[in-house]
């Protein structure tokens, strides 16, 4: 095995990309993370999620295989106890695994409730040595105040701001590390992502008045959706992550380890703000992220480690699939041997590096898209069950986009004869990538 960093992985909530300076932002709301992107790390600047809902990202960053693969192709699905995860493949190779935070892997819709209670040891996902967390954190908490249980089930109640507290808990964990072997820390917020039982964003206080002035980003158009309403705390709480990843960064530095650490920084899907409510099938939901747009799809994601160039700005379009490989590659594993979805990302730099994401897409409607540099093709079962049923064996076209000439997806070409034979090619693709998801279907026009 190569030799073995420590892995910080520092992972948010339906955040978009553009929030982050280095992406984009005009306000001041990422300083500490424009920082790492300029100085310390990649900044994937196409990363793309491959499942755009909570729980079965979280299964996929978790197992490294798709949701469809793991069960968990929507929320109210739990992760099987005895699948292979992260937490188990590093525990083998001598890593002490922690986890703060948001877990969401451990509630059924009709078993298994842990919304609210501590999740058992069998349903951890491994983290067996350092545990301080809810399966349901936004059933738990708010944006002030709430609690969360540590490995033993005890409650442990916080009052200030959530976000500053759960980082409480992994920075104690930096700071009083004292084993030889080295650690796998996951800290997991749910900011910026709302508040469901409170239809609200809850930034620190003051966010409203601070990102008053924001400039909306072009694909959310005025008077559709509720971002008009909800940006600036929104905008709010993904300054309260910077401040809080700073916060990790310092304590890394402050005990000397921080260049011996890899430090991850992404998020699970983005947010659009309830502009695409057309897009919901019959049977289906969805309010913020459940579709194949890019304001859902696109996600922030900046790696700092041994085999990654510091300052750079990758344009390359990768996937949030491709982190588990990352973090094992990381850990001194041959990733060739693994049977895992995704590519190391320390490969992304290499000119045969293929530019292409497949999304599964659930709960709104049941969908599957390749997104490449240049075209998104998207298909859908319009007769499918998006909460009951997790695929299809046949799908219709919905969408082409040329996201050179038009990035905002404002014209279909899906039945303009003029893109078929790209649209062919986009096809095969797609169902390529369905068989190596374990998935058989064919596409009709």
């Amino acid at each position: 095995m190569k030799q073995r960093q420590n892995i910080v992985f520092f992972f948010s909530d339906q955040q978009r990309a553009d929030t982050l300076g280095c992406n984009g932002q005009p306000l001041p709301v990422s300083p500490r993370l424009d920082q790492f992107a300029c100085g310390d790390a990649v900044n994937f600047a196409n990363a793309f999620t491959p499942q755009p809902v909570c729980g079965p990202a979280r299964a996929m960053l978790q197992t490294g295989l798709y949701p469809t693969q793991t069960g968990c192709y929507r929320n109210a699905v739990s992760l099987p106890p005895g699948q292979k995860t992260l937490a188990k493949y590093l525990r083998e190779a001598g890593y002490r695994v922690a986890y703060v935070g948001k877990w969401h892997l451990a509630s059924d819709e009709d078993e298994n409730h842990y919304e609210t209670v501590p999740v058992p040891a069998e349903r951890r996902g491994g983290y067996d040595d350092y545990w301080m967390a809810a399966d349901v954190l936004e059933f738990t908490s708010h944006g002030y105040g709430g609690y969360i249980f540590d490995k033993d089930g005890n409650k442990l109640e916080f009052t200030g701001y959530r976000t500053d507290c759960l980082t409480d808990y992994a920075v104690r964990y930096i700071e009083e590390y004292e084993d030889e072997k080295p650690f796998f820390l996951m800290v997991s917020h749910i900011e910026p992502h709302h508040q469901n039982d409170r239809a609200d964003y809850e930034g620190p206080d003051g966010s409203r008045e601070q990102f008053a002035g924001f400039v909306p980003p072009p694909d959310l158009e005025p008077g559709k959706g509720d971002w008009e309403r909800f940006y600036p705390d929104y905008l709010g709480c993904c300054h309260a992550l910077d401040r809080n990843f700073g916060r990790v960064v310092d304590a890394l530095k402050e005990r000397g380890i921080y260049d011996d650490t890899m430090v991850i920084y992404g998020s699970d899907h983005g947010c659009h703000f309830r502009t695409h409510a057309d897009e919901v099938a019959e049977g289906g939901y969805d309010d913020y992220k459940r579709n194949s747009f890019e304001g859902t799809i696109h996600v922030p994601l900046l790696i700092k480690g041994a085999e990654f160039e510091k300052g750079k700005r990758e344009e390359k379009v990768v996937s949030l699939l491709d982190l588990p490989k990352t973090i094992l590659s990381a850990a001194g594993f041959d990733t060739e041997l693994l049977e895992l979805q995704g590519r190391p990302l320390q490969e992304a730099c290499n000119p045969d590096w293929e530019e292409a994401v497949y999304i599964q897409i659930s709960e709104s409607f049941v969908g599957r898209a390749l997104r490449t540099n240049r075209y998104k093709y998207v298909v859908h079962a319009p007769d499918r069950d998006p909460w009951k049923e997790s695929g299809s064996p046949v799908y219709k076209e919905k969408y082409l986009f040329d996201l050179v000439n038009d990035p905002l997806e404002k014209v279909n070409l899906v039945d303009d004869g003029a893109y078929e034979e790209i649209k062919n090619a986009l096809k095969e693709r797609l169902v390529s990538f369905g068989e190596e998801a374990g998935e058989a279907f064919i596409v009709e026009c």
